[in-house]
């Protein structure tokens, strides 16, 4: 059995002091595929430091995060782009629109989200989408980008049924994470009417740990209590779970 999480932020600061003793703890799960996203140039070496020391488990994405869209987002996508032009990565992430903490870079954000679009659809890579208060303005940028070659994962799901079927609409799976555990979440509650080709598993680690871990740092391993989650909803052998998401994790990073 092999699980896959496709969002978790294991250079953050957070994990400074025992991120080693975490993998592993992880690994004794059958947590062996981690999936980075960026969230700006102040990250990348950590990211880079950290695909060295775990080559075959770790798995970098490039992007600009909508809560980082500044002033400085010109320079900072040229810094994105840059990136892409010395190496290898796995999907544009993580990009997408929030407003939760500044409705003010709206517009900006917007344009950096359409221009990521488009050089994910240049790389053929997917895009891995961070979307807070903001379903309607993400969905217009999907609107207009929408084609053959538009596909990724609508990291962190938190919406409704109807949100979700426009979402697979775009070529995109579903990032089910701690959130399917509480019990105010709201997706576990119609979860089983989406097929479950359509969804992966994530963490987005230190953030959103799943009860009943709730508002403490959330952990590699605590991947596991997602996955036993989405057994009990899809009423599947938890082997069975880690199969299917870990071939949709494939399906959509190619590796």
């Amino acid at each position: 059995m092999i699980l896959t999480d496709t969002h978790i932020h294991l250079y953050s600061e957070d994990y400074e002091d025992d991120r080693d003793q975490l993998i592993e703890n992880a690994f004794k799960q059958h947590i062996e595929r981690f999936f980075l996203p960026a969230i700006d140039s102040e990250t990348t070496q950590a990211m880079y430091d950290l695909e060295a020391r775990y080559p075959e488990h770790v798995f970098l994405m490039m992007g600009l995060h909508p809560t980082h869209v500044q002033e400085n987002f010109e320079d900072e996508l040229k810094h994105v782009e840059e990136q892409f032009g010395q190496r290898r990565f796995y999907a544009v992430g993580e990009i997408g629109i929030d407003l939760h903490w500044d409705k003010s870079t709206l517009a900006i954000q917007q344009e950096a989200f359409r221009r990521q679009i488009r050089l994910a659809k240049k790389h053929k890579l997917p895009v891995v989408i961070h979307c807070r208060k903001a379903f309607d303005e993400v969905f217009e940028v999907l609107e207009e980008e929408k084609s053959d070659d538009l596909f990724g994962i609508f990291h962190c799901f938190t919406g409704n049924l109807d949100q979700a079927k426009r979402a697979l609409s775009y070529n995109l799976k579903l990032g089910i994470g701690g959130v399917v555990t509480f019990k105010n979440g709201g997706i576990n509650k119609f979860l089983d009417q989406v097929p479950l080709k359509d969804i992966v598993l994530e963490t987005d680690g230190p953030y959103l740990a799943p009860s009943p871990f709730r508002g403490k740092r959330n952990e590699p391993e605590y991947l596991l209590k997602v996955a036993e989650k989405i057994a009990d909803i899809y009423q599947k052998p938890l082997a069975e779970i880690a199969q299917i998401t870990t071939q949709n994790s494939k399906d959509i990073f190619g590796i």
